[in-house]
């Protein structure tokens, strides 16, 4: 006889660091977006023309343009993956009522895997499924917590805010700075400002720090040079 098991959805919890590191990965792209389509804009434009007003314009629409560009892709992406995260919940809760045995199975092939003996890996399958079925089976089949969701609302905002801040930096130095300074210094502000978040990128990542602000650079300095040519031909 199957012993009574726990399905139940579990009560609101705080969020896990995957989920908080999803809210700052779309942060950290979303302000590295807004500053390099930001520059090429202005570029393209203060090389065409000296109006100060004409280019704060142009850089403006396309700051906020990028910001609730980068905040739908996100929301929708994020969207995507609740839905498709739910959808394997809502089937492996069905799974569990009609094939018990082989979702238990599972659960005691994943400690197997693990370096845990066959008898041992059962008796914990055995406890942790009479416990709590579906969050051990959606935990060992797909590395989900039961009623963690990434946030697309989240998300979403997260892009919205840090692409309009990191396009501030190129727009505040292309229109504020003084005429004799105006393109070194912002080519430097640009290039601070990438460095910073192709480090924060890395950390964020596990990823090389070095190697993801050196391309960071390297991509915003390209940015600026094809926008700048660009500008050139209008």
């Amino acid at each position: 006889m199957m012993k009574t098991m726990t399905i139940s959805k579990p009560k609101k919890q705080k969020k896990t660091m995957a989920e908080r590191s999803n809210t700052l990965r779309a942060g950290v792209l979303g302000s590295n977006d807004g500053i390099l389509t930001v520059v090429g804009v202005l570029f393209s434009v203060a090389v065409a023309t000296s109006n100060t007003f004409t280019i704060f314009i142009a850089g403006l629409s396309d700051l906020l343009a990028c910001a609730f560009s980068m905040a739908s892709g996100e929301y929708a992406s994020v969207s995507s993956q609740k839905d498709t995260e739910r959808a394997a919940i809502e089937k492996e809760r069905e799974m569990i009522k009609t094939n018990y045995q082989d979702e238990l199975d599972v659960v005691a092939k994943y400690y197997v895997e693990r370096g845990v003996t066959q008898e041992t890996s059962d008796k914990i399958a055995k406890e942790l499924m009479e416990q709590d079925a579906l969050g051990t089976v959606v935990r060992v089949k797909y590395d989900l917590q039961l009623g963690h969701y990434m946030s697309p609302w989240d998300a979403a905002f997260s892009s919205l805010v840090s692409a309009a801040s990191g396009g501030i930096f190129p727009l505040a130095a292309m229109t504020l700075l003084p005429a004799s300074i105006q393109w070194p210094g912002t080519i430097l502000a640009v290039t601070l400002s990438v460095a910073l978040t192709g480090f924060l990128s890395a950390k964020l990542g596990d990823g090389l720090v070095k190697t993801a602000m050196v391309r960071n650079i390297i991509v915003g300095l390209i940015t600026m040079a094809i926008h700048y040519s660009v500008g050139l031909m209008l």
